[in-house]
């Protein structure tokens, strides 16, 4: 990932890099996340772990973060003679859009204060020096 923003807007951006971008995720949990989209029903740890070839614990902490971020839902399936098991599924890409969307504006007004507080810091000479020793 580039070290500034002048550096993260000249490169090419793909849409799976708001995932990396807004929540930190990393590579594995991006590939969870693809396999859950991928599926055509909601997959256990299990199945997750081993379509990306990685032990089932290490899945789960990929799934836990996706979960955090808001791009994976869980269910619990019910055995019909008691007992029950997680499946996870990808959240409603709209939902997911609209959460972003919330994230982007909260930090472009937060930026905006900043640079505000940043313009009125310097333009009234208000900069104390570092002391010399």
């Amino acid at each position: 990932m580039p070290d500034s923003m002048s550096e993260q807007l000249r490169q090419d951006m793909e849409c799976e890099s708001l995932l990396e971008c807004f929540h930190g995720l990393k590579d594995l949990d991006k590939q969870c996340f693809q396999i859950l989209v991928n599926a055509e029903e909601p997959l256990t740890v299990d199945e997750v772990a081993e379509a990306v070839d990685r032990e089932r614990s290490t899945a789960y902490r990929s799934i836990q973060r996706l979960r955090n971020a808001g791009f994976v839902q869980k269910e619990q399936v019910n055995y019909d003679n008691g007992g029950y098991y997680h499946v996870y599924l990808p959240t409603d890409p709209s939902v997911v859009a609209d959460d972003m969307q919330r994230l982007l504006n909260d930090w472009y007004a937060k930026m905006g204060q900043l640079i505000q507080r940043f313009e009125d810091k310097y333009e009234r000479g208000d900069v104390t020096s570092p002391v010399e020793g």
